[in-house]
């Protein structure tokens, strides 16, 4: 249903440092890329029949900002992956919204969860579904 999701950025030369790494920790890596006359448009996903994530300079030019509410999640294979990601990201420059940990009660649909925000402040999660790996 979804097609991808989009973030914005100020400097989307540092944004794509961010993602490249962040992102590529999972499989993902840029699948689209426009130059500055369009945004820095840049969208990662592992294929372009997969849902993607965009990172840009909003459309109609004024300063990118985070949304208050607004988060991306991004579901992984294993709660290793949870954690690592979420350690990436805090080495990269971002910051946490709450550490890697079970939400919930344990069992077949077990929330295992991170959360952070990017240097410019855009609140992501990685999680997964279901018991112990």
């Amino acid at each position: 249903m979804i097609g991808y999701v989009t973030i914005g950025t100020n400097d989307i030369a540092a944004a794509r440092q961010f993602y490249d790494s962040l992102l590529g920790m999972i499989g993902a890596s840029r699948i689209m890329e426009f130059g500055e006359e369009l945004g820095g448009f840049t969208m990662y996903g592992r294929s372009m029949t997969e849902p993607g994530f965009v990172i840009t300079h909003p459309f109609d030019g004024a300063a990118a900002t985070q949304g208050n509410g607004n988060m991306v999640a991004v579901q992984l294979d294993s709660r290793a992956l949870v954690d690592a990601v979420h350690a990436r990201a805090l080495e990269l420059g971002g910051s946490c919204e709450g550490p890697p940990g079970l939400r919930g009660e344990e069992g077949d649909m077990a929330f295992y969860a991170a959360y952070f925000r990017d240097p410019e402040g855009n609140k992501l999660a990685a999680f997964k579904y279901g018991p112990a790996d």
